[in-house]
């Protein structure tokens, strides 16, 4: 009966620690040598695929790896949808996000977010041979957004006045504006810097400078992983600090590139 009362508890003993060591995502990854972080895989140039090599590269490819280096373990990644990104953490089939996920009240109540990692900022894209110059002057005009996009949801809130119409991408928004069937598109900076891009020399296109609003990505960690939180933002923060952060920024979206983007952020905690 002795024997079989000191097995039991043992037995107690070994599961609890067990739990104990489930619990604490951050010693897992050490002792597996590996951070799985979950990304997209089909947004350029934060997650896609290099046509000559087949690699998965971007912007968000990179930081993942950088956090792993800064944790001392490999990286792998798993493609995921949209849709899928929340539930798959949420699950611990990923430890990590790295999916161009915009920090909003709602999903932090589902996730953790680390420190921003990148700031979008929201702008309006207008014909070039408009009178339109400032936020102020396109409010109250006809404004094209991705529907059901955040960016659909914020332009409403924000420009009341003006009348919203969803279209169901980037492309048939940009198509609406060439077609003057609106007067604005409104959508990321980067986003839009495609567009111009690809604008045809005899119907140009201009972005307005001031950012409508900012959208702060991050991280996304499950919410009772403290202390793999702090170990992310920590990484983030040396990044930061150390320069590695802005040439990572520089060596996708940096003067260089098509897209010529300036960084106006640094890295670190979101408002929410």
């Amino acid at each position: 009966m002795i024997r079989k009362t000191i097995m039991a508890a043992c037995l107690a003993c070994a599961t609890l620690a067990g739990v104990s060591a489930q619990a604490d995502q951050l010693d897992d990854i050490k002792a597996k040598g590996e951070l799985l972080c979950g990304t997209l895989g089909t947004s350029q140039p934060f997650s896609f695929q290099d046509v000559s090599t087949r690699q998965l590269v971007g912007y968000d490819v990179d930081v993942c790896k950088l956090v792993a280096d800064k944790l001392g373990v490999k990286v792998q990644y798993k493609l995921l949808s949209v849709a899928a990104r929340v539930p798959e953490l949420s699950e611990g089939r990923v430890d990590i996000l790295a999916a161009n996920l915009g920090y909003s009240p709602e999903r932090a109540e589902q996730i953790a977010f680390s420190n921003a990692y990148y700031v979008s900022p929201q702008k309006l894209l207008v014909r070039a041979d408009s009178d339109y110059d400032t936020i102020e002057s396109v409010n109250g005009r006809r404004i094209a957004a991705t529907k059901g996009s955040s960016s659909e949801r914020e332009i409403k809130r924000i420009m009341e006045k003006s009348k919203v119409l969803g279209f169901s991408d980037s492309s048939a928004a940009y198509l609406a504006l060439q077609q003057k069937k609106v007067d604005a598109q409104f959508a990321s900076e980067l986003v839009l810097a495609r567009l111009v891009l690809q604008s045809p020399p005899t119907s140009p296109v201009r972005v307005i400078e001031k950012p409508v609003f900012s959208e702060s990505w991050g991280l996304g960690i499950k919410k009772s992983e403290t202390r793999l939180l702090e170990a992310v933002n920590q990484a983030l923060n040396d990044a930061e600090a150390s320069g590695e952060a802005a040439k990572l920024f520089d060596k996708w979206f940096g003067p260089e590139t098509p897209y010529k983007l300036k960084r106006d952020f640094k890295i670190g905690p979101i408002a929410g």
